[in-house]
């Protein structure tokens, strides 16, 4: 019959519309796969920046495009009642927002992957790449936070009342304002010690400082806190503020070479030109030493030693101190092995013979019988007494 003509036609169109509706994204879904493993490719083959960018940038973009597309072209079809408009409207806002925040955020990983790759911090003399390193990450998380927020009061500013109640809050600016700037005193100002250590460079990732006592390394650094990694792998987390108050040792400021310094306390005698010698052997052929300085000096002369100091060159502290404790076991086995009279002695000088006897010959006089020589009557000493128990005074 008719109806039942009407409603299959009606039935097989709606099928039909929805089917191209379907296929349309997964064909352009199917192409923007195609499309973006040729950028990739041709990212890998030709190691571009700009293509390394903008290869998931590009990519990201269109997958997130096609949804939207597909909710803008289902929602007539749906054909849903007037009180849900509302709704759909926020919720394709709410998508819309966070989708643009996503790409935001997407391209800015894509950007600090990018240059990061061509800067490698696994090397020796990895000065600069550690200083684009640090500002890459502290701008990218600074940018970040601020995408995220932005993006929380868009979304928020959708819906009318809450509009309303940030408008009411931001009126009693006078009060809120105080309030916020004492709670969040300490927070803004790490987040301004952040943005002055990434820009001033007083300290960059890797580089090997002396904090609070402790010799370690820096590990990283947000807008906060410090990480440092100590040398015998603790973490030692500092204020950011501490770096910018508090004065802190760093070695590798300008350049990781490093002058490392050997102290001995030996004997008078000992000969300082084949320690010298022994010095200039022990490190020749030594792949820690840099083949910039080497050299020994007497730098302090005690009552019962000499202070000496050697004094050698590496290119970086961990191998210094390793270079340090090589030279410092050699030197002492060479003097034991070869001038064992150069070790540190204590001095203790025996009478002769004929002083001995004068000095007997002196106590001898000065004593005679049983007498004690502090004399009868010093504490300890009984006198004699007589058969018939009288005392003998």
């Amino acid at each position: 019959d008719r109806p039942t003509s009407v409603f299959w036609a009606g039935a097989l169109t709606a099928i039909f519309e929805a089917g191209w509706i379907i296929a349309l994204p997964w064909l352009v879904f199917r192409a923007i796969r195609a499309v973006e493993k040729r950028m990739q490719q041709w990212a890998d083959r030709t190691a571009s920046l700009v293509g390394k960018v903008m290869t998931p940038i590009v990519g990201d973009t269109l997958r997130l495009a096609v949804p939207l597309l597909v909710i803008i072209l289902l929602l007539p079809l749906l054909r849903l009642p007037e009180n849900w408009t509302w709704v759909t409207e926020k919720a394709f806002g709410i998508l819309f927002i966070a989708a643009l925040s996503f790409l935001i955020i997407r391209g800015i990983n894509a950007v600090q992957a990018a240059l990061l790759s061509r800067h490698r911090i696994d090397i020796p003399d990895n000065l600069s790449a550690r200083k684009i390193y640090t500002q890459v990450s502290v701008i990218r998380k600074i940018i970040v936070s601020a995408v995220v927020i932005l993006a929380t009061g868009s979304i928020l500013m959708l819906f009318d009342s809450v509009r309303q109640f940030g408008t009411s809050i931001l009126a009693s600016a006078g009060i809120a304002g105080v309030v916020i700037g004492f709670a969040a005193q300490k927070t803004l100002g790490n987040v301004l010690a952040g943005i002055q250590i990434a820009l001033t460079q007083a300290l960059l990732i890797d580089d090997i400082v002396v904090v609070e006592g402790e010799f370690g390394q820096i590990e990283e650094i947000t807008l906060t806190y410090v990480t440092v990694r100590t040398w015998d792998l603790r973490r030692l987390v500092l204020p950011i503020t501490y770096f910018v108050e508090k004065p802190f040792q760093n070695w590798s400021r300008v350049s990781t070479d490093l002058l490392g310094t050997v102290i001995l306390y030996l004997d008078y005698q000992v000969p300082m030109a084949e320690l010298r010698e022994e010095l200039k052997r022990l490190i020749e052929n030594n792949p820690k030493w840099d083949r910039k300085v080497c050299g020994l000096q007497v730098t302090d002369a005690k009552q019962s030693t000499i202070e000496v100091r050697a004094l050698v060159s590496s290119t970086d502290p961990g191998k210094a101190f390793d270079l340090r404790c090589e030279v410092r076991e050699g030197l002492i086995q060479f003097l034991c092995r070869n001038y064992p009279e150069s070790l540190p002695r204590i001095r203790v000088e025996e009478p002769s013979d004929e002083e001995t006897q004068r000095r007997k010959q002196k106590d001898g006089a000065t004593t005679s019988g049983k007498e004690h020589e502090r004399g009868s009557k010093s504490p300890g000493v009984r006198p004699e007494t007589k058969a018939d128990g009288e005392e003998n005074l």
